[in-house]
């Protein structure tokens, strides 16, 4: 008989993950939330075709600010997927995402991790720390000889730390390479 580890869960809009939860579908639309009328249309085809949660990119505050109208017209929980601004994190979590996918080590240092980690816990919203090969810290790149899958998990967990460190743990980890 073999142990089972289970992680913790977080709840997305509704649908919980981990924790031994059943998989969940997400998928990404190609247009930014600002387009409202065709992210929606994507979103609700998504949904027809059995999507659990849907990711959009926010490049800008308008696609923040936009997640409010998107999120009222659609049926599942939707991600603000977010690059280099934790400003934009902060907007999308007050416009009503139902979880905020970064990277925190692009977003400028702790004082920009505490920002987020302060607006997701306010908003109650979990946290997708994504990385990936092209993502990994340079001290865990120098470390293990390049773009490692030893690199890239201690560069994702180092990134957890830095949330767990301002007080927020409800936090999913996505890695890839």
């Amino acid at each position: 008989m073999t142990d089972k580890k289970y992680t913790r869960s977080v709840v997305v809009g509704g649908v919980r993950m981990g924790g031994g939860a059943p998989v969940s579908v997400q998928s990404m639309t190609t247009l930014p939330p600002s387009d409202v009328d065709g992210t929606v249309a994507e979103i609700l085809a998504l949904e027809r075709a059995g999507c659990d949660v849907v990711r959009v990119a926010v490049p800008a505050e308008r696609d923040a600010d936009a997640i409010a109208a998107v999120r009222q017209a659609v049926h599942i929980p939707v991600v603000a997927d977010i690059h280099f601004d934790a400003r934009l994190a902060v907007r999308a979590a007050e416009h009503g995402a139902d979880k905020i996918r970064v990277n925190p080590g692009n977003l400028g240092g702790e004082n920009k991790v505490k920002l987020v980690a302060d607006a997701v816990r306010a908003h109650h919203i979990p946290v997708r720390v994504g990385a990936n090969t092209g993502s990994i810290a340079r001290a865990f790149y120098e470390r293990y000889g390049g773009r490692t899958a030893e690199a890239l998990a201690e560069s994702a967990l180092g990134h957890v730390r830095l949330l767990e460190d301002c007080g927020f743990g409800d936090i999913c980890i996505s890695v890839k390479c």
